[in-house]
Parts: C-alpha cells; sequence; structure tokens
C-alpha cells in the first residue's frame, strides 16, 4: 500500500457553513477546529494544511453552560504597568460577539506557522448572514458523526 502525498495545488477544499444557534461553545469549536485542520479528510497529516474553509454565523446566540457567562474569564496583559485586564464572558460578548468562538476555535489548532495558515481559513459572524454566497459553502450539521 502506497503513502499518498496529496500536492496543496490539486488539494480540494470546502466551504461549510456551521449555525451557532443553541450551540454549546465547546463542542462548536472542535467541530470547527477538525474541519480547519482537517482531520476529516482521509489525506489528513499534522504536517500540512489539508483543511477546509469554515463559516460560523449567529455566533452572538452560542449556549454556555453552568455559570460560564459570568464565572468565565478572558485575561489579557499590555506588558506595561497596570496594563491588565479580567474580563468575564458577558462583558467580552458586549464588545465582541464573536471573541469566545474565535478564542475557542484557534486554541484548539496548532500554535505555528501552519496554525497562523489554518486560522485564516476560519470567518465568524453575528448575525445569520455572511458575504461568502459565490463559494456555495455547504450547511454542516452539528449532530453529524464527523
Amino acid at each position: 500500500m502506497k503513502t499518498v502525498i496529496v500536492n496543496p495545488g490539486t488539494l480540494e477544499r470546502k466551504w461549510w457553513v456551521i449555525d451557532a444557534r443553541d450551540a454549546v461553545l465547546g463542542r462548536l469549536a472542535t467541530k470547527a477546529a477538525g474541519l480547519l485542520v482537517g482531520k476529516h479528510k482521509p489525506t489528513y497529516s499534522p504536517a500540512h494544511d489539508h483543511g477546509d474553509f469554515v463559516i460560523i454565523i449567529n455566533a452572538d446566540k452560542i449556549v454556555l453552560t453552568g455559570n460560564k457567562r459570568e464565572d468565565m474569564r478572558y485575561f489579557n496583559h499590555s506588558q506595561y504597568a497596570g496594563g491588565w485586564r479580567n474580563l468575564s464572558v458577558a462583558q467580552v460578548t458586549a464588545k465582541r460577539p464573536g471573541f469566545p468562538v474565535k478564542h475557542a476555535v484557534l486554541g484548539m489548532i496548532p500554535k505555528n506557522t501552519l496554525g497562523r495558515q489554518i486560522a485564516s481559513k476560519l470567518h465568524i459572524y453575528a448575525g445569520d448572514t455572511h458575504p461568502h454566497g459565490a463559494q456555495k459553502p455547504e450547511a454542516f450539521s452539528l449532530s453529524k458523526a464527523s
């Protein structure tokens, strides 16, 4: 049996739309990260970018279980004295509705040059619409076992 190495020029990339309405954040993020990295394809290789493009709509309507909306915190520091910020999910979503989804998905992909290339294929929108209709994206069901 031969090992198949897929050339990036001949690789077929699909576009997926995931509706985040009433979806649990962690489960949504794992499915989206798997599609971005390409783990659903038989030609998957951890050293190559074989993943697809992912569009997440209704990112402002995600569900967090328990008291995570108030208890879970995002910490950031500007590297200046007194430059720390410690915000709850409710505070962050008031300013940037898609941030929790983006933060969760990007935390599940590699932290290197390949990961930054993979992250560029993620598109998150707070509303129902997106500007990627020309790419003919397919709907991805989160209940799908893939």
